[in-house]
């Protein structure tokens, strides 16, 4: 069942791929299913990267609700969830792209497991419309076609650590997988300068200190900004290098995704100080232009008025004089 539900769609959308992809490079076929995938879930992936940055704009007003709940934790817990519920916000919205990842990277791992015990499996997991492709004709005729191969140059049916040794392409591989997702994590990460480290929370809960929960679980979250990209690199030097080669990818393209979304939060931002700006600058020149005019004001206008007047009258009567 599950072989026929998720692992079939993912391996034959790669199959395909590969199949119709000029030089028929499996590794060039990964990275391009990769990007198809990511862009295939923008929607979601758009809808989570919000919700992030919706977080991150709430951090001030969720720093006074702490303060103004005074280590009240019901307290604080309410006022957050108000809080939460007037913005709209639902916080355990971005676990939807993870549900759609996981069933994903399962998949994928299942049909390259399979793929690089046995080349046959192109063929026996693929659809029966995909045969009719020349190439998969091709490779039914001769499986020692296929080219598991990154460039050539890459074995991707070989992990980065074996019985075999070390296999440095591989581990290239595995090592800028784990960094690029240490940035992707990162560039999500809420800024907080004032933020304490979970060793010091923890040891001034040790000394008979009340631990703040939200604290803990927000020194938890950057810790996990280092030992999820570590988790990764351990894990992956023992998979074939085709697995580390789309967690590199698609680190690579949601780091993208991420920049133009925040780019957007901060094209918005500036908008906003701008319009706040030209607001008040109108709100400080309307009272001068529409204030009213007192009494005194009005008969001292009329006054200069009929004075001018006079002086303009005297000034011609002198004129003619002077001409005649």
């Amino acid at each position: 069942m599950f072989t026929t539900l998720i692992v079939q769609p993912i391996f034959n959308l790669l199959a395909l791929i590969y199949a119709i992809l000029p030089g028929h490079n499996f590794g060039v076929a990964i990275i391009i299913f990769t990007i198809v995938v990511r862009l295939l879930m923008w929607p979601l992936v758009k809808k989570q990267l919000h919700h992030a940055r919706a977080m991150r704009r709430l951090q001030p007003e969720l720093k006074k609700i702490k303060a103004a709940s005074k280590g009240d934790r019901k307290k604080e817990s309410q006022l957050v969830m108000e809080l939460y519920k007037e913005r709209e916000i639902n916080p355990f919205s971005s676990i939807g792209i993870l549900l759609v990842q996981i069933p994903i990277l399962i998949g994928l791992y299942i049909g390259i497991s399979r793929l690089v015990k046995d080349p046959q499996q192109i063929i026996d997991l693929s659809y029966p419309a995909l045969h009719n492709l020349a190439w998969m004709k091709e490779l039914i005729a001769d499986i020692s076609k296929f080219d598991a191969t990154l460039f050539g140059a890459v074995d991707l049916t070989q992990a980065a650590m074996s019985s075999e040794g070390l296999y440095i392409p591989a581990l290239i591989i595995v090592a800028a997988g784990s960094i690029s997702q240490f940035f992707q994590s990162k560039q999500l990460m809420p800024q907080d300068k004032e933020a304490r480290s979970l060793r010091k929370i923890l040891s001034e809960a040790g000394r008979g200190k009340s631990a703040d929960q939200q604290e803990v679980n927000a020194a938890l979250g950057r810790n996990m900004l280092y030992l999820i990209p570590g988790f990764v690199f351990i894990i992956g030097l023992g998979l074939p290098s085709a697995l580390p080669l789309y967690w590199l990818v698609s680190s690579l393209v949601a780091i993208v995704q991420q920049t133009i979304i925040l780019r957007e939060d901060v094209e918005e931002a500036e908008a906003l100080v701008k319009n706040d700006v030209k607001d008040e600058t109108v709100a400080l020149a309307e009272p001068e232009a529409k204030q009213p005019m007192s009494a005194e004001e009005a008969s001292r206008l009329r006054d200069e008025q009929k004075n001018a007047g006079t002086a303009a009258l005297k000034s011609k009567k002198k004129a003619r004089r002077r001409r005649r």
